[in-house]
């Protein structure tokens, strides 16, 4: 379903693309799933899960903020250079959730998971001395997020333009949030 999207956008991926690419039936999706959008957001739910739980052990071994930050930065430039169809479903996702409450409660859900994942693993470094967090861990994590998406969705757009003057002013920028003082 990712690569459908990724591909055609939401409203061009069928259950027939995704069944043939997964050598399934579409009535077996159907069956599963009941709509696309069903699938759709378990495939960002399974993405999510993925992708926050792949933090916790370079964040375990973190000792300090320089550690905390290289983990997630270089996670979010790993996610955009080498999975960019995660961003696009979640983009898409959060589209369809604007004009579907039950989607767009299931997106806010799958936000909401994630960053209580990362906050508690940001609690822990901060109970642990490896970082200061100068404000509460969700409204960090989330002001993190909001960054990632928003660097994501430039570097996706324009995917020559160098990144690296961003990466450390958004390096720059986290440092405060995980620097009390």
């Amino acid at each position: 379903m990712r690569d459908a999207v990724a591909e055609r956008g939401i409203a061009g991926a069928t259950f027939e693309h995704v069944a043939a690419a997964a050598g399934v039936s579409r009535g077996l999706l159907h069956y599963y799933f009941g709509t696309k959008e069903r699938l759709l957001v378990e495939v960002v739910r399974r993405d999510s899960e993925n992708r926050v739980q792949m933090l916790d052990e370079p964040l375990r071994a973190a000792a300090d903020v320089d550690g905390v930050l290289d983990v997630l930065v270089s996670s979010l430039m790993d996610l955009i250079e080498n999975d960019p169809g995660f961003f696009i479903v979640l983009f898409e996702l959060f589209a369809a959730g604007r004009r579907n409450d039950e989607i767009g409660r299931e997106v806010g859900d799958l936000f909401r998971k994630s960053r209580d994942h990362v906050a508690k693993a940001l609690e822990q470094k901060d109970a642990e001395g490896a970082i200061a967090l100068r404000f509460g861990a969700e409204a960090t994590v989330s002001y993190l997020f909001a960054i990632a998406d928003g660097l994501a969705v430039q570097a996706l757009s324009d995917p020559d333009r160098d990144q690296s003057e961003v990466l450390e002013a958004g390096r720059a920028t986290a440092r405060q949030l995980f620097v009390a003082g």
